[in-house]
């Protein structure tokens, strides 16, 4: 009789497990690579502890309460936006992309495990942030108010996510960190997330809905009650549609060029 027969073979790993061990992977190798991991997450707090903390202690911990959402948002924003965009171009521009699509795992998982990881940098830097303004800063909020600022923070990564992994669809390697860069730094200035709009000329409040970090700040700032009134759900609907949007037309992208 052939035992060999008998033998069961192993058990294939479920989806589930496939894509919690993706994210843990993309997690791991990120944080392991010093030229993401550092600027992501120190920039939004030495920034913060710069503006929020030490040049603006006479006003009674108002720059603080501000920037401590404005920043939050500054910094999921680079989280997103670098995490998908460079690895993206760097990984299709070397192949890297078609031989994940030759491997027997679930089509969504690569992105999957770069949502999480771009969602768990983010609760890395909401984190930071909130200790170095209850700490430092003076800034106190009840329980609820900490946990919605993650919250957005978390889920507002989304559209930053889609953005980047549009442009890193669309430029190689040595160009996307520039490419981002042009978008990142001018929209975060022109959202208000490094000073109030009011502070700025009246021309930069009138474009700000143009641009989704504002959207996302307006969301932030309602929490700690110093947003600029309008209605929220219309701040939820727009970095709905251009999550929506920029998801699609990478979607759209890596099915022409993989």
């Amino acid at each position: 009789m052939n035992t060999i027969a008998n033998v069961a073979s192993p058990a294939p790993p479920s989806s589930l497990r496939i894509y919690l061990l993706e994210a843990r992977h993309e997690f791991v190798r990120m944080l392991r690579t010093p030229s993401f991991a550092l600027p992501v997450l120190l920039f939004p707090a030495l920034f913060y502890t710069l503006f929020g903390l030490v040049l603006n202690r006479a006003d009674g911990g108002m720059a603080a309460r501000y920037l401590l959402a404005t920043y939050g948002v500054f910094g999921i924003m680079g989280a997103g936006m670098f995490g998908f965009g460079v690895v993206v171009a760097m990984e299709r521009e070397r192949g890297f992309l078609a031989y994940k699509r030759a491997l027997p795992m679930p089509p969504g998982a690569y992105l999957f495990a770069k949502m999480a990881m771009a969602m768990l940098f983010s609760m890395l830097i909401s984190a930071l942030l909130a200790v170095l303004a209850g700490a430092l800063g003076g800034v106190s909020l009840a329980p609820w108010q900490w946990l919605s600022l993650l919250a957005i923070n978390v889920a507002g990564v989304a559209p930053f996510c889609a953005m980047g992994l549009f442009v890193g669809t669309l430029v190689g390697g040595q160009g996307a960190p520039a490419v981002l860069n042009l978008l990142y730094l001018p929209m975060a200035f022109l959202s208000g997330l490094w000073l109030p709009l009011k502070m700025l000329p009246p021309v930069f409040a009138a474009m700000a809905p143009a641009w989704p970090p504002y959207h996302l700040s307006q969301l932030a700032l309602r929490v700690v009650k110093m947003d600029g009134g309008g209605s929220m759900a219309m701040h939820v609907a727009v970095l709905v549609a251009v999550t929506t949007l920029f998801f699609a037309l990478a979607r759209r992208r890596l099915q022409r060029t993989g």
